[in-house]
Parts: C-alpha cells; structure tokens; sequence
C-alpha cells in the first residue's frame, strides 16, 4: 500500500506530530497568540480552528457517493451497533472511567463526561478515509449522531452529571445548555461542508460526469483534508500551549481516562464490527465513529457553562490533544487489521437440474 500512497500520506505521523509541536511552541512562545486566536468564535470555537474543520471535511464529504447511501440506511447490522455503542456504551464508558480516575477533581471530571457525550461529527471523517472505511457510511453515522445529538444531548448531561450521581451518592452538576447551541454546532461543523460536497459532486457529475469528477476533480481538491487537519491541529495546540505545558501532571491525570476510553471504545468497536459480520470497511467506520468525539461542542459547552479558565474547558480541550495521535495510530491498527477480514463471498451460480 505504501507505494500507492502521496508523499503527505506516507508520512502523516510525522506531519501530525511536527504540527503538535509547532502549535504548542507558539502558544508558548508567543505571548498573546492564544488570547488572539480565541478572540473570535464561531459556535463557541475559535474561528481558525472553525475554518480549519470546515476545509478537513469538505473535500472528505466531496468523495462520498450519495446515490449509494440507501446501501447504509438499510443496513441494521451497522445502525443498530452504532447507536449503542454511541448513545449508551460511549458516555457510559466515560462516566465511569472519569469518577474511577479522576474522584478528586470534580472540574476535570465533569470536562470528561462531557467530552464522553458529544459523539463525533467533524475529524472522524477524516480519520475514516484514511484508514479505508467506508465513506457512505460515515457520512450516514455522522449525519445520524448529529440528529441524536441534538435531541439527546441535555437529556444525557443531566442524567450522567446529576440523575446518576445523585443516585449513586455521588457529587452532583449542573449542566445549562439549550437545544439551539448544540443544533447550531452541528449546522455549522456538519451541515456546510456537507452541503457543499453534496452541492459539488451533483454539479460536477451532471457537467463532466462522473469519470471525470472522481479522476481530475478529487484527486485536486483531496489534499486539502490533510491540509485543513494538520492547520487545525497547529492552531488547536496553540491556543492551549501554555497551558498544557505548565499544568503537564494534570493534563497526564487527563489523558489517562482518555487513553483507555479511545483504546476500549475502538477495539471493542472493531470486534463487534467482525463478530457481526460487517466487512473491514464498515467494521472501521464503525469503529472510529463510535471512538471519536466532538470536542468542538465539547469545548463550547465548558466554556459557556463554566468559563474559558475552568478545569472543565481544560479537559474539553485536552480531550482533542490525546485524540489526535491515539486516533492517527489507530489508522495504521486499522490498515493492519484488514488481513483479518474476510472479503464479502459472491455465491457460486446454481446449477440447473433440468440441465444436469
């Protein structure tokens, strides 16, 4: 595989990595830049940080082919899991791993359930084609978390920060967030660069065709998802770079949960992908959907309920800093995992009796 690949795909460890420190050398060396950067939001996120979302997923979103998506939506074998794994097994995963590991920080707790309930709509397009999922299903699991998300979301945070614990006998939160700021975020992160793949490949097919579309068009504007991560990435690591590197022992209290959450949540995914009886494809798009999470609304929520500086923003934030390379290394398991996989068996033609 490694002969088929760009020069920018075969080393993207290596790009992902330089952009971490890039970022974190200029939050920690410029004095200012993170206060600059956040100064301007879209959704509660920082605009660079917006734009460098909406350019990762559009040309992703501008290779799915949407005359194949009623293949997915009919599909229960990956809908139904999905919906579990996202909606019931993820932020109950993240619950419990947040009070096991975290019992006397209750603000960096909180940040992690909250991050455990914003289910991923953004970045796991990117990390699905990298690591060959499917593209039509991606695109139906995002686009049915987006819907959840915006009917399930405050439902859950009241469950998991106060329902649950109060039950428990356990520290209780309050978490005031309106319908309308998560339908907004995923209009934002979701809806335009989707709108505007859509919009592309409908205009482009019916004016050059498709042949065209897939062999000149794509190959043009495809390297821009790499481009719009590894900018993201930069500017994600800068705005935290004086953060993360003066409180590194919270930050490694953080991450740990998280390390174990992404571990548990994509190999459990994985296998139940396999034990079902999807092929390797749908198996990883299942797996990374159900893994990533939307810290873009995770953030945003932090910070509007309790404040830029607060520990839960903090953990909003580191959220995204783990998840990036655990999730590009989780690429390279998936690419590996494929031998594991068998391919889909095309029944042999019946014979005719009458013939025999």
């Amino acid at each position: 595989m490694a002969g088929r690949l760009s020069f920018v795909d075969r080393y993207l460890a290596v790009w992902i990595l330089a952009a971490m420190a890039v970022g974190l050398g200029l939050g920690r060396l410029v004095p200012g830049l993170g206060d600059a950067l956040a100064e301007v939001t879209v959704t509660g996120v920082s605009l660079p940080i917006a734009l460098g979302l909406l350019v990762m997923m559009y040309p992703v979103l501008a290779k799915v082919r949407y005359d194949r998506l009623d293949t997915v939506t009919r599909d229960r074998r990956l809908l139904v899991p999905s919906l579990l794994l996202n909606w019931v097994v993820g932020p109950a995963l993240m619950f419990a791993l947040a009070w096991l590991f975290l019992p006397d920080l209750p603000a960096y707790r909180t940040g992690l359930i909250i991050v455990g309930l914003a289910r991923c709509i953004a970045m796991v397009i990117i990390w699905n084609d990298l690591a060959c999922g499917h593209r039509e299903a991606a695109a139906v699991l995002v686009a049915l978390n987006s819907v959840f998300q915006v009917i399930a979301f405050s439902a859950l945070g009241w469950f998991y920060l106060s329902a649950l614990p109060g039950r428990l006998g356990l520290q209780q939160t309050g978490l005031d967030v309106s319908v309308w700021e998560i339908a907004r975020s995923v209009l934002v992160f979701l809806g335009i660069p989707l709108a505007a793949g859509y919009l592309t490949r409908l205009v482009g097919e019916r004016t050059k065709g498709r042949a065209w579309y897939e062999t000149t068009l794509i190959p043009r504007i495809g390297p821009f998802a790499l481009y719009g991560l590894l900018f993201t990435i930069v500017v994600l690591f800068a705005l935290q770079g004086d953060a993360i590197t003066s409180q590194p022992l919270d930050v490694a209290r953080i991450a740990l949960p998280l390390l174990v959450y992404f571990a548990v949540m994509w190999a459990g995914s994985m296998a139940l992908g396999r034990v079902v009886g999807l092929d390797h494809s749908r198996a990883t798009t299942l797996a990374f959907t159900a893994a990533g999470n939307n810290f873009e609304l995770a953030i945003a929520v932090a910070i509007a309920t309790f404040g830029a500086t607060s520990g839960q923003a903090l953990a909003g934030v580191v959220g995204p800093l783990i998840e990036v390379p655990v999730l590009i290394g989780l690429v390279y398991v998936a690419l590996y995992a494929r031998r594991y996989f068998t391919a889909p068996v095309v029944p042999a033609p019946q014979e005719d009796p009458a013939h025999v």
